[in-house]
């Protein structure tokens, strides 16, 4: 019998409590990772990953691969942005990054020439539609003839509304991309002017009914709460809006106003920004419509339809995350191919230079561009299995990671089980002899109950203020 089938139930509920969020209103990681970026090494480079890779080939049963592919350029500039992102309107600057991108895809694929099986792939930036649609099916071509993509892949690609035509979408559509995402933030006129992102509703909706139209599987729309001049009356509007195009997933990002980190932000006034209490109200509104729109709380910001894959994978215990954020897909190695991409190879992490400069020196001389990385140790591997459990599933089994790691788990992690108890009390988890789960008033702070479980967090006590805050 699987250890799935006795499993707690959990319900598919949340339960927002206003007055405990605020009391989470903290610095906290995402986990895209454990451990989170911020650990990397650059003691980690290219021959370390090469390393890495050889190890993978020379494990037998191999995972398929996930790509990720980073095209950091933007027409203009969107002020909340946190992204690695490059603003110009210089196509040549572009075109040459291209030419570079193609020369990584030839290391990358090199190495994994004996199995390169791939089951998903993601277009981030930056704004991937920067490209006119014939570069892009030329790179989803070179990428196809280095790589062995599978029918019936998850391939999807990151979209500006602004920059696409009803023929691009369906040209999206027919160069091999399956599903899309669809920045929105906010459709408030005031709020778009803020942070330097007119974008008009008709045009945005028109773009999402094409998609639909022309056979897109999973449509996503991001939208942000906490973004300069939003007003729960205006949010509220944005969110009937959004729940009458009903596309299959949302997903409702705090903004993270971090200007020492992002010059980008220091063109934000400050006091534009909504209150804490307000963007505690925001948040409280979008969850209320969401639900009761249908959408169920997957974890992490993110809300899908009850048929969507990431609803069903959820169901059935097979959710992952990575550090594209979830997945229903199979686990995979991923291979990141860009500037400041991350690829995370069995127990290894790697990241791409962050600048140009780096990334096309590293190129010139014939290397690939890892500027560091990370080989887990037993303990972080443990631990990346209790975040991600927690995170994916809200429940963990602690006979499961006794059996895949040979420790005591009680004894193990008897100090982090004794700060759950105090979690407990407040009614955000459930601690049993045999499963932990998060009950439906405790998820969304579960990046708060994941804090628990962070050796790094607990020993080292770094400045959280390099996060974003959990609410």
């Amino acid at each position: 019998m699987s250890l799935q089938a006795t499993a707690p139930a959990v319900s598919p509920t949340l339960d927002f409590d206003p007055d405990l969020v605020r009391s989470f209103d903290r610095h906290g990681p995402r986990y895209t990772s454990y451990p989170t970026a911020d650990r990397f090494d650059a003691g980690f480079d290219e021959l370390a990953y090469r390393a890495a890779a050889e190890q993978r080939n020379a494990g037998g049963a191999l995972r398929p691969l996930s790509l990720y592919v980073h095209l950091p350029f933007c027409r203009s500039l969107c002020f909340y942005c946190g992204c690695n992102k490059i603003v110009t309107r210089d196509a040549s600057k572009a075109a040459r990054y291209l030419d570079y991108l193609d020369r990584e895809i030839a290391l990358q694929s090199a190495l994994f020439r004996d199995d390169p099986r791939v089951a998903q792939m993601h277009w981030g930036g930056g704004t991937p539609t920067y490209y006119d649609t014939a570069q892009l099916r030329a790179l989803f071509g070179r990428i196809a003839d280095r790589f062995d993509l599978a029918r019936g892949g998850d391939y999807s690609i990151e979209i500006d509304p602004r920059t696409l035509t009803t023929g691009s979408i369906e040209a999206l559509r027919d160069i091999g991309f399956n599903r899309v995402s669809f920045g929105v933030q906010d459709f408030n006129p005031a709020v778009q002017a803020a942070v330097n992102r007119l974008q008009s509703q008709e045009h945005t909706l028109s773009a999402l009914a094409a998609a639909r139209a022309c056979g897109f599987e999973s449509i996503n729309i991001d939208l942000i709460y906490g973004l300069p001049l939003q007003t729960p009356g205006g949010f509220a509007e944005t969110l009937a809006t959004v729940v009458e195009a009903r596309p299959s997933r949302i997903a409702l990002y705090n903004y993270a106003h971090l200007p020492a980190l992002f010059k980008a932000q220091r063109r934000i006034n400050d006091r534009d920004l909504p209150s804490a209490e307000t963007r505690l109200e925001l948040l409280g509104i979008a969850i209320d419509r969401l639900g009761a729109a249908g959408y169920q709380y997957i974890g992490m910001d993110h809300f899908a339809l009850p048929g969507d894959p990431l609803a069903l994978a959820q169901r059935q215990g097979r959710l992952q995350r990575n550090f594209q954020g979830y997945s229903s897909g199979p686990e995979c190695d991923l291979v990141g191919l860009g500037v400041s991409a991350i690829g995370a190879l069995g127990p290894h992490y790697a990241q791409n230079f962050r600048s140009l400069p780096e990334y096309y020196g590293s190129l010139d001389r014939g290397r690939l561009p890892v500027m560091r990385g990370r080989r887990l140790s037993a303990d972080d591997l443990l631990r990346r299995s209790v975040i991600h459990s927690l995170m994916c599933q809200f429940t963990l089994s602690k006979s499961a990671l006794e059996i895949a790691y040979l420790v005591d788990f009680d004894h193990y992690f008897a100090s982090e089980l004794q700060d759950l108890r105090e979690l407990e009390s407040l009614g955000l988890v459930t601690v049993g002899k045999d499963w932990i789960a998060v009950t439906p008033r405790g998820r969304y702070v579960i990046r708060g109950i994941c804090m628990v479980f962070d050796r790094y967090l607990r020993q080292q006590a770094p400045d959280v203020r390099q996060y974003s805050r959990v609410v």
